[in-house]
């Protein structure tokens, strides 16, 4: 017979029997993670390929995150659940439940699609995930910490600490391989993909804030998208007075896809975030990233530079960083301060 609890104590531990469910579950969070990651330099390619054909990098910009609102409008008249994910927004703003900057993680997404139409093209997948990868690690480890996920501070475990310094060596040793490849002038290149990786730690976090308010990931992919094209479309007309312009529309319909891309990979992202947190997601996607890259840079090139042995060795490196920071699980600090609050 069961003792019944009394008022005031403590809830007892989780059962010994759901701990095999719970790892299954960030086993699969940790995969789809990948797949992000994997789908990050898909549009990588498409947005490179589309601004050298209209010779318009902040245009394919502005094609790539404003085809993403469309779609993502279009959800919003036939999904009920969507429509009451805004209003939970809405509601949180006023009540202090979300600040005002969680609605800013599409600037970061805009950096990133901006850098992948400019860089893409000159340096190639491989090397332009590079630079995003060396910001995100090492961001990841301090969103993570400072707690600007959802899920609270989460004190990075010794496991997920290795598992970045890993991903930060094999980063390190596929630059040193393959900027011999690029061109000469290019390495300046990276500065662009490296801020935008800064930033998207920061993204995730607040994407999973909001989506954690509304209950639905497409309402966080939708505020991601507004605000993102909300800065695009000025810089772009701001080229237009400059004397910009597309040269000529690509006749090629999946060049207009990669905002359907990001469209799925953000709003799997901030499904992702308050389960397996900022850190360990970052880690999966830079693995789903680096190995997509390769691929594409293998067998359809954006750039005329070479996949050296030093690049596939960096994600080899990368793959196992993940394996090793997978294990450590979540940091202890989120759930304290979680029952700190109740």
């Amino acid at each position: 017979m069961t003792t019944p609890r009394a008022p005031g104590d403590a809830e007892p531990p989780p059962n010994a029997a759901n701990l095999p469910s719970v790892r299954a579950k960030q086993i699969l969070g940790t995969g789809l993670a990948v797949l992000v990651g994997v789908g990050m330099a898909v549009q990588s390619r498409i947005n490179g390929q589309l601004a050298a054909e209209l010779a318009d990098p902040v245009l394919a910009a502005v094609i790539s995150f404003g085809g993403g609102l469309v779609v993502l409008l279009g959800a919003l008249a036939a999904a009920p659940r969507m429509r009451r994910g805004v209003g939970r927004v809405t509601s949180a703003l006023r009540t202090g439940g979300l600040r005002p900057w969680h609605l800013l993680g599409g600037l970061a997404g805009a950096t990133l699609v901006l850098g992948q139409s400019v860089t893409v093209v000159v340096i190639g997948v491989a090397l332009f995930t590079v630079g995003v990868v060396a910001g995100q690690t090492v961001s990841g480890l301090f969103v993570d910490k400072a707690g600007l996920g959802p899920g609270g501070a989460q004190a990075p475990s010794r496991p997920r600490v290795v598992g970045a310094v890993l991903t930060v060596l094999a980063i390190a040793g596929t630059v040193t391989g393959g900027l011999g490849d690029a061109e000469a002038g290019s390495a300046w290149l990276l500065v662009l993909p490296l801020v935008a990786g800064g930033g998207m730690a920061l993204q995730q976090a607040f994407n999973g804030h909001v989506g954690a308010v509304a209950g639905s990931p497409l309402t966080a992919a939708l505020v991601n998208f507004t605000a993102g094209t909300a800065v695009l479309v000025p810089a772009w007309l701001g080229t237009l007075a400059l004397g910009g312009g597309p040269v000529t529309w690509p006749a090629n319909p999946v060049l207009y896809l990669g905002g359907l891309v990001g469209v799925v990979f953000i709003a799997t992202a901030a499904l992702l975030v308050p389960r397996i947190g900022v850190l360990l997601l970052g880690l999966a996607s830079v693995a789903g990233q680096l190995v997509g890259s390769v691929l594409l840079d293998l067998f359809v090139p954006a750039a005329d530079v070479g996949v050296g042995a030093s690049t596939v060795l960096g994600c080899a490196v990368a793959l196992l960083a993940v394996a090793v920071a997978s294990v450590g699980g979540r940091g202890r600090t989120g759930a304290v301060l979680r029952e700190s609050r109740t």
